[in-house]
């Protein structure tokens, strides 16, 4: 484990496959999930979890920004499923209101998994056993003050693709 501090963020490095980062707004949060985007590549799943209001759906909307998605991003609670255009396709997925995963079946998840764009799972803990072992977990936490991101690389390999370096540093 390495621990580094830039520029007022505290990054903790535990391993190749799992990052921490300490955001101290929604701005961090964002630019945290923009640089992300840029590395992402079609069929990557992220599957976020989180208590209510830690954030989940910035975090979606700095992955949309990075992807050159314009416009506002609003949780998809009443729609379950909202799918949008930029560099790649996004399909936002809110299992907030589904009672059980087999719902999220039942709405067609196995198609958008081979749509060929990125899936952002909100509430992922809700559908686990329905999302693909390949993923990045995403879970964050409320903190006093702000948030801490977790990041764990479930086989996408992330470390390895071009452009992961701009993660290192998200509070710049």
């Amino acid at each position: 484990m390495s621990c580094r501090r830039d520029r007022g963020s505290l990054v903790i490095v535990l391993d190749p496959y799992e990052t921490t980062f300490r955001s101290h707004s929604e701005q961090q949060t964002l630019r945290l999930a923009e640089r992300l985007a840029a590395v992402l590549v079609p069929g990557d799943v992220l599957a976020l979890e989180g208590e209510l209001g830690t954030g989940k759906t910035v975090f979606v909307r700095g992955i949309a920004r990075g992807l050159g998605i314009l416009g506002p991003l609003r949780s998809p609670s009443f729609v379950v499923v909202s799918h949008l255009k930029g560099r790649l396709e996004l399909f936002h997925v809110d299992a907030y209101r589904l009672s059980e995963p087999e719902e999220l079946l039942q709405l067609g998840f196995e198609g958008i998994l081979e749509a060929d764009g990125i899936v952002a799972v909100e509430w992922a803990d809700r559908v686990a056993s329905v999302l693909p072992a390949r993923r990045l977990q995403i879970r964050i936490v409320h903190l006093d003050p702000g948030r801490q991101i977790q990041i764990k690389d479930l086989g996408l390999n992330l470390s390895q693709r071009p452009g992961v370096e701009a993660l290192e540093n998200p509070g710049d």
